[in-house]
């Protein structure tokens, strides 16, 4: 049986050469970079490498670039930080609807705390509206945090535009790139933000470590509180391993990146073809224009994503129904919801997103196993609906 995984913005398979740059730092470079003697030099000096690697990824300095656990750990810090800073001056934070569970779940607990937060709607293409953005804007806005590639529907949202009426208004902005990091191009200068939120396993890096970009002179309260890590700004033994990965996974990311761009693009747009063509009753959710270029968030009509999830895992097949983070939920795509699909139709979606190791064969596979499963699925549940179940 062919196995197939086309699930790469959940994670991806850590690249050969990732994996024998972080070998070393598990073994004999062990040291912690914390020390004054030399394996302990060796590991900081390995740590300032990958600092330099992930930075050139988004055209930022070295000294910007804050490591930390993970993607969510860097949202958190990132809306934590801002709100413990600067709740003096306000309580208002502006984010989407359609963010990553990192930050709705954040600024739901920053409401308990007396925080107000406004959600922006986005419109059928799951975009925001600038102008409903500048209209929320009060005395009182602190912060605004709208993600640069959705999860999901892989929408690029208008971020170089939004981070200037923030600037206008001089209230700080931060996005969550965790989605968007090696799948376009990103330029800190040039979007004018902030903060930014990256993680390591989206871009064939291991799970477990992400970063923080805070750019020269933002002033934010610390998350993590212990040693003087991090220049002293987030605590906490540096996972040595993890950082050297993530900088060779970036390093690679960026030199890469148009071909890594054109590739996953055109076996996408091959599956959608096959699939809007060859399977009725489906439709993409999201606009094709501007889209992470291996994302596609499909709607079968009349059966469940997750019947199709199962049964594609049979034939060795790797998908995802809605967001991968949150699979475990039987509660609807909020992400959907807010794209306006009904709920019935929300839970017979499917996320394929493709990747570096995808082949056109593979394409292929999945589109004629679709076309069985979806085949089967609707049979059975025409037969169930006139049988009155």
């Amino acid at each position: 049986m062919r196995n197939v995984y086309l699930d790469y913005s959940a994670t991806t398979p850590v690249k050969d050469e990732v994996l024998q740059e972080m070998l070393p730092y598990f073994t004999e470079k062990y040291g912690n970079p914390s020390s004054l003697y030399d394996i302990g030099l060796e590991s900081k000096e390995a740590i300032n490498r990958a600092r330099e690697q992930v930075a050139a990824l988004i055209n930022a300095k070295p000294s910007e670039i804050y490591f930390t656990g993970c993607g969510t750990e860097a949202d958190n810090w990132a809306v934590f930080g801002t709100a413990e800073k600067l709740r003096a001056k306000g309580n208002h934070i502006i984010t989407t609807r359609v963010e990553h569970h990192a930050m709705l779940h954040s600024c739901a607990a920053l409401e308990k705390d007396g925080f107000a937060v406004t959600y922006l709607d986005i419109d059928k293409d799951g975009l925001i509206d600038l102008k409903q953005l500048e209209e929320a804007i009060t005395d009182k806005t602190i912060l605004i945090s709208i993600m640069l590639v959705n999860n999901e529907i892989g929408t690029i949202e208008p971020i170089k535009e939004a981070a200037a009426i923030a600037r206008k208004h001089q209230i700080l902005f931060h996005t969550d790139a965790v989605q968007a990091l090696g799948n376009v191009p990103i330029d800190v200068k040039e979007l004018g933000v902030d903060m930014l939120s990256v993680s390591a396993h989206k871009i064939y890096g291991p799970k477990g470590v992400g970063a923080l970009y805070i750019r020269k002179g933002v002033q934010i309260n610390n998350y993590m509180h212990g040693g003087a890590q991090e220049n002293r700004r987030r605590a906490g033994t540096e996972n040595v391993p993890g950082i050297v990965g993530f900088g060779k996974a970036a390093e690679i990311a960026l030199r890469d990146l148009d071909k890594h761009i054109e590739h996953s693009k055109k076996l996408r747009d091959h599956l959608r073809e096959r699939i809007l063509a060859e399977i009725p009753d489906t439709f993409v959710n999201g606009t094709m224009e501007h889209r992470h270029p291996g994302n596609l968030n499909v709607t079968f009509e009349y059966i469940e994503g997750e019947a199709i999830l199962l049964l594609l895992n049979q034939l060795g097949i790797c998908v995802s129904t809605g967001s991968a983070c949150s699979s475990a939920s039987l509660e609807p795509s909020h992400v959907l919801s807010a794209l306006g699909v009904p709920v019935e139709m929300i839970h017979g979606t499917v996320r394929f997103t493709v990747g570096d190791m995808t082949t056109m064969e593979d394409i292929d596979y999945v589109a004629d196993s679709l076309k069985m499963v979806v085949q089967r699925l609707r049979e059975i549940s025409s037969v169930n609906s006139a049988k009155g179940w």
